[in-house]
């Protein structure tokens, strides 16, 4: 059997992904792991895990952000899963110095105060300007799953990311077909780095959505499901 396997970004939940779940569930089998506060190896474990239960050989695997760091991570450990890979919203290199001493920093912040403050300081930089300025609804529902986070889910995941390795030399080896996804107000992985990835991936399309940040499915649901569905249609 095969299916759609949807990896969340940081620090959020499988929440983020319930619009598309509920537009592809009653069509394909679909998965939507939750592995906030694993290592990037074990939350590779666990969705081959659930993959196996589900009794799905391959799948589509759709990451955001930090969900694109676990399809790398899946791709080096089962390459033969893959159908194919949305990588949206992410990047293949690792955190520079200054990305790491910040996420060890912001680390101890929640595990001194907890998670209240964390919409204040990621919003920012997760939701583009004209979500910020035109969509309340986007910013409450991020700000809300973030604050169902556990802070220590948080901190471990933290640490994940900040020791995560750098997957450029991977691209090359990714021979599946892929989809390279990037809004254009997106400062924390913007269009340039997702070009670079979309060059070398053997066999990649790209696409910038319009008046979106970082939480490209959030901000701008119909360019990211119409890009999405387009995709599928390759496969299903």
């Amino acid at each position: 059997m095969k299916g759609v396997i949807f990896l969340h970004a940081f620090p959020y939940s499988p929440r983020m992904w319930e619009g598309e779940v509920a537009l592809l569930k009653t069509r394909l089998p679909v998965l939507a792991p939750h592995y906030l506060g694993l290592s990037l190896g074990k939350a590779a474990e666990k969705v081959l895990q659930e993959m196996d239960e589900a009794g799905l050989e391959q799948a589509v695997f759709v990451g955001l952000s930090m969900g694109g760091y676990l399809i790398f991570e899946l791709f080096r450990k089962a390459p033969e899963r893959f159908l194919g890979a949305v990588l949206s919203s992410t990047r293949s290199g690792p955190d520079t110095e200054e990305v790491k001493r910040n996420r060890y920093a912001l680390k101890e912040r929640v595990l001194k105060e907890g998670v209240g403050f964390l919409p204040e300081a990621l919003l920012p930089s997760h939701l583009g300007r004209t979500t910020q300025a035109t969509k309340p609804e986007v910013v409450e529902k991020a700000k809300a799953i973030i604050l169902e986070a556990t802070p220590e889910a948080v901190a471990e995941t933290l640490v994940a990311l900040a020791e995560r390795p750098d997957s450029t030399p991977l691209l090359s080896r990714i021979q599946v077909p892929a989809l390279v996804l990037v809004g254009e107000e997106d400062t924390l992985t913007p269009p340039e780095e997702a070009k670079r990835m979309w060059k070398a991936l053997p066999d990649a399309r790209m696409l910038i959505l319009p008046e979106t940040g970082h939480l490209a499915n959030l901000e701008n649901p119909k360019a990211f499901r119409t890009a999405l569905l387009g995709f599928l249609a390759e496969f299903f």
